[in-house]
């Protein structure tokens, strides 16, 4: 019944010292970060595929994976922006179960905060050096980010969070893409408040500094579907759904309307081949309506290296999931080049 400290934990700029981001590297991120942003303001069309595993659980898996969705962008890069999704960080509903590289830098290894702030850093890094793609990560401890921020293109704050303060607080100071997903009760205005409170200026305790924001002008909605009282999954990217979060968003004044649709969680039911259809499904709302064409900036599709999901236990696969099941590469190549065909 009460806290015992394992570690003090090194302040971000010291991390940063230990593993430094270089020069040319800094230089790859900003020129990504300016299309990002691009995208975003309506200053370009082309279309954001946020593409990765439900969990970053192995740095050599997953760097071999993002190698993989390099050797794609070259032939789509004209239409579309790939930012691999590596989350390093996980919610747990009970709290109970694999929370991510950051607590477990190896599955079969109890947690070690430590090493693991230390392995999520050095793994984004070579992500951005080895293949220059800046990735996106989950926003579970807002504190946290700091480690991160200056390699991350694209930061969500997931369903669980999005209606913590200290969440909608930070994401106000954050220079990139921050998306704020519906709540899993799949209320919109809990999503619309959690925008517009990132949009705006704060004062608030962070890190143990008083500190203000300027406000997120890029901050933006992500529908991952919801469930009901009963906890039967009820799915938000129809065209109805659509429709309804555009009209939601011009009753307000903010900045940079925009919406990401994530393809699986309650979307899909956690049935990861769903997100297949799902995302051709929410292409074809996006051509048939100019409107949604400017309101959907990309989908976010859950995918590794092999299909499926396993348990961890000693004899893992290499490159399948340990949480949520995702799609394997070959039906992840061939959505991207339906995708772009779309586009």
């Amino acid at each position: 019944m009460s806290f015992t400290i394992n570690h003090e934990l090194p302040s971000p700029d010291v991390l940063k010292e230990l593993i430094p981001l270089d020069e040319r590297s800094r230089q790859v991120k900003e020129t990504r970060d300016q299309e990002i942003k691009d995208i975003f303001t309506g200053k370009s069309d082309k279309f954001i595929l946020i593409v990765g595993p439900c969990s970053a659980d192995n740095p050599e898996t997953v760097i071999e994976y993002v190698h993989r969705l390099k050797s794609i962008e070259e032939k789509i890069k004209d239409k579309i922006l790939i930012i691999p999704r590596v989350y390093t960080n996980k919610p747990r509903t009970t709290g109970d179960g694999y929370k991510g590289m950051l607590h477990q830098p190896d599955p079969n290894e109890p947690s070690d905060l430590l090493s693991g702030i230390m392995t999520i850093r050095r793994m984004h890094l070579r992500i951005l050096q080895e293949t220059g793609l800046s990735a996106a990560d989950e926003m579970l401890y807002p504190s946290n980010r700091d480690y991160l921020n200056d390699l991350l293109s694209y930061e969500a704050v997931g369903a669980r969070s999005v209606e913590n303060q200290q969440h909608r607080l930070v994401a106000s100071g954050a220079d990139n893409p921050v998306g704020m997903k519906n709540p899993t009760s799949g209320d919109f205005s809990v999503m619309i408040n959690s925008v517009t409170a990132a949009q705006h200026p704060h004062n608030f305790i962070h890190r143990l500094y008083d500190v203000e924001t300027s406000g997120n002008p890029l901050a933006h909605t992500i529908l991952r579907g919801g469930v009901d009282k009963f906890g039967t999954a009820i799915p938000n990217y129809h065209y109805e759904d659509l429709m309804r979060l555009l009209n939601e968003y011009k009753k307000t004044d903010l900045k940079n309307p925009a919406v990401i649709v994530d393809c699986n969680h309650y979307n899909s039911g956690k049935k990861y081949k769903e997100q297949i259809r799902i995302a051709k499904e929410v292409l074809h709302s996006r051509n048939y309506n100019p409107e949604l064409k400017d309101l959907v900036k990309g989908l976010m599709i859950e995918s590794y290296l092999e299909e499926g999901r396993q348990d961890i236990c000693e004899d893992m696969v290499p490159g399948k999931s340990i949480t949520d099941p995702c799609l394997g590469w070959e039906d992840t190549e061939r959505l991207i080049y339906e995708i772009y065909e779309k586009c």
